[in-house]
């Protein structure tokens, strides 16, 4: 095993103690007091992940996050091939820095650190768990819907009729907030099918869910700033957060979904609430109407927001689609956010959020600040999609067809994966959990996946606290008709079995 240093015994490594933080917030802080220190000199090669999480006893993951904290403030760097090292120059020492003169600063400059720190972390921070060495669209990709049977021919007729009839608005710069005929439509929208309680001039059109995160973070936080996240949640809506400086407060999800009690107890003064209480991604459980209630009473005592991501809320299998949160919200305290990437296709980039009154104005400045407005042509096109109708008849097509993609799906599996993955229906989504043997690390159980051409999701990367948690594998059925999916978990079967052999 590669050493840290003669002069670093493994005991000062040691994260026992200080329950209060996670574990891998406490190696960081323990091996970035031995780099600030000098028990960790300038150039010396830190251990693999796999062999330090050996020597001290925790998962892998638990040394992955902090290897990655490290990297993202600059105190180690990545060699391709040869591993990590601690850095040669050292933030804090470039921060406590005197000025150089001109010539030794451009001999700095080129030789130096291009990025600044903030530049390292969003550089550095994960937005997706999938396998980067997968190409294109192959099964079980998650989130995307099923393309294959979009109505191309609508929406094509509706582009043509804005092309050959066009409007000069069509070609100018578009209002911040988005096209208010599409804000009008997305208002009526909501109100019917999801009990929204929204004027046009609250809804903000966006590019996504990350878009609407990333400009409630700069709106809403400032740097250190606490935030509750579901544990395990959505990364890309995670990491934009941490690029923001917030202080994540990983609170553990049930078959409730987030526990409210346990978030009071890990940090009871929060200033905002990321949740997705409809169907909570990756688990897919629904938030129930008790800890509904909880998690708003909380936010009134504690003056704190709540940021509802209505994921997948459309696609619900058994009854009706769950009311909103937000219409539960008597102060205001409760933003909504929705978008048309997986409910249509995944290119049109176009979500929206729902915001107080009060706050519209505001919101709608920022919203300017970071690309100003959606392509107006495309908003114009969803508008006359939803108004005329085509909108609710395709959600209700594709309930069918994906209901009956999770049952070839299930049934598949239970014929061919057999003591290697469990993989149960669920009553809505476009994905499911399927769950790996005890003792199983779900990281190389999904490398085997991708060398057989799939792309899974191991589910301890959408996980923040440590422990010993189950493994498992985030499968997406939407995009993949029942041959694919056969086929895929054909695939699947041979590559846990190669994996279970090693």
């Amino acid at each position: 095993m590669a050493k840290l240093t003669t002069a670093l015994p493994l005991a000062d490594l040691a994260v026992d103690g200080d329950a209060g933080a996670p574990l891998y917030r406490r190696l960081y802080e323990n091996l970035r007091r031995a780099i600030l220190e000098g028990r960790l000199a300038p150039g010396a090669r830190l251990p693999s992940t796999r062999e330090l999480a050996a020597e001290l006893s925790v998962s892998r993951n638990t040394v992955l996050n902090a290897f990655e904290q490290l990297l993202a403030e600059g105190y180690v760097e990545g060699q391709t091939g040869s591993g990590t090292f601690v850095s040669k120059a050292l933030p804090d020492e470039l921060l406590n820095a005197r000025a150089q003169d001109g010539r030794a600063s451009r001999r700095t400059a080129a030789k130096g650190r291009l990025l600044s720190r903030r530049g390292l972390l969003l550089a550095n921070t994960p937005v997706s768990a999938l396998n980067p060495h997968v190409r294109g669209l192959r099964p079980f990709r998650v989130g995307v819907p099923a393309l294959d049977v979009f109505p191309y021919e609508t929406w094509s007729k509706i582009l043509q009729r804005h092309w050959r009839r066009p409007r000069r608005e069509m070609f100018a710069t578009g209002d911040p907030a988005g096209y208010l005929p599409l804000r009008e439509a997305i208002a009526s929208y909501l109100g019917a099918a999801r009990a929204v309680r929204c004027t046009p001039e609250q809804v903000i059109v966006v590019t996504g869910t990350q878009q609407a995160v990333d400009i409630l973070a700069r709106v809403l936080l400032d740097p250190g700033d606490s935030v509750w996240v579901e544990d395990y949640g959505y990364i890309a809506a995670r990491s934009s957060l941490v690029a923001a400086g917030a202080r994540l407060v990983p609170v553990p999800v049930d078959e409730e979904g987030i526990n409210v009690r346990e978030g009071e107890r890990l940090c009871a003064r929060a200033r905002l609430a990321y949740v997705a209480p409809s169907h909570q991604y990756p688990l897919g459980v629904t938030l129930s109407l008790a800890r509904r209630l909880e998690l708003l009473e909380w936010a009134s005592r504690a003056g704190a927001w709540v940021v509802e991501d209505d994921y997948d809320s459309e696609f619900r299998y058994a009854g009706r689609p769950l009311a909103a949160m937000q219409g539960l919200d008597a102060e205001g305290r409760v933003i909504y956010l929705g978008t048309f990437s997986k409910v249509l296709f995944p290119s049109l980039r176009m979500g929206y959020m729902v915001v107080p009154l009060d706050m519209a104005e505001s919101l709608r400045n920022a919203r300017a600040l970071v690309g100003w407005c959606s392509p107006v042509v495309d908003q114009a096109v969803v508008a006359d999609f939803i108004n005329e109708g085509h909108f609710a008849r395709h959600i209700r097509r594709m309930r069918t067809l994906y209901a009956e993609r999770q049952a070839a799906l299930v049934e598949a599996a239970r014929e061919s994966l057999g003591g290697l993955l469990e993989i149960n229906p669920a009553d809505a989504g476009l994905h499911l959990v399927g769950w790996l043997p005890e003792g199983t690390d779900d990281r190389a159980a999904s490398d085997a996946a991708a060398a057989q051409g799939l792309q899974t999701q191991p589910l301890s990367a959408f996980g923040v606290r440590d422990g010993d948690r189950r493994a498992g594998l985030v499968l997406g059925y939407a995009a993949f008709d029942e041959r694919e999916i056969r086929e895929g978990v054909k695939r699947l079967r041979t590559a846990l079995s190669q994996y279970r052999l090693r």
